[in-house]
């Protein structure tokens, strides 16, 4: 039996999460950011590498980011933190022409909205050869530090860039990022990968194959591969297939 695709007419803005989104997430990359989180935790603190990455993951999964719970119960500044923490090696990352021929195809404005800096997206993404395809992005020091998945930067985010839920997807490798904007009236989709990431919090850590929540409306390990097939770009077109 042939499943049905999504109806994507109505779509106007295609919103992106960036890290482990944008770029596959087995490709530890992110580790780096990860890793160096726990330094900057170790030495703002001063506590030793394990008890640092244990408050680390314990902040994520209460406060929605490492940064958000070092600023509400230390006051830290963000700033150096940002700098810090995304001063990365991008070498493991690798433009991917059919992610590219995909979203340029979309029709409507496109976005990314990331817990992380707007300097970092827009790194990221310029790197990954995507950058010049959006019409925005917003990072975290847009909406005063209030990360995904509460309900107040998603609130900015859409009433900044004019955005009507109702007419909007949303792709985030982190399901309860998604409950929000399924809540708001977005159509959601879940990136996953074959990654392990069961040394993070079960709540937190990016999606696997098997994750479900109600408030998914699709699952893909393949982004370039499901925008393609889901708007009527040819998989050759795409670079997913040789002529």
């Amino acid at each position: 039996m042939l499943k049905t695709p999504p109806d994507l007419s109505h779509i106007r803005h295609w919103i992106f999460d960036l890290d482990n989104t944008l770029y596959r997430a087995d490709v530890e990359f992110f580790s780096q950011i990860d890793n160096k989180i726990t330094d900057y935790v170790s030495r703002y603190l001063a506590l030793q590498p394990m008890k640092a990455r244990e408050l680390q993951k314990e902040y994520l999964a209460e406060y929605g980011t490492s940064l958000s719970g070092l600023m509400a119960v230390h006051n830290m500044d963000p700033a150096e933190f940002l700098d810090y923490v995304h001063d990365v090696d991008l070498t493991a990352l690798e433009p991917d022409p059919a992610l590219r021929a995909a979203i340029e195809n979309l029709p409507g404005k496109k976005w990314i909205f990331t817990n992380g800096s707007r300097g970092h997206a827009k790194n990221i993404a310029t790197h990954l050869n995507l950058f010049d395809l959006f019409d925005g992005h917003f990072g975290i020091d847009d909406v005063d530090y209030i990360p995904k998945p509460k309900r107040s930067p998603f609130i900015k985010f859409c009433d900044f860039f004019e955005i009507d839920p109702k007419k909007a997807i949303f792709f985030e490798d982190s399901v309860r990022n998604l409950e929000v904007p399924k809540h708001m009236g977005m159509t959601t989709v879940l990136v996953s990968s074959d990654a392990d990431w069961s040394h993070e919090p079960e709540d937190v850590r990016p999606a696997g194959q098997t994750t479900k929540a109600k408030w998914v409306d699709y699952t893909t390990n393949d982004l370039p591969g499901w925008l393609a097939e889901n708007t009527n770009l040819s998989r050759q077109e795409a670079g997913l297939e040789t002529k």
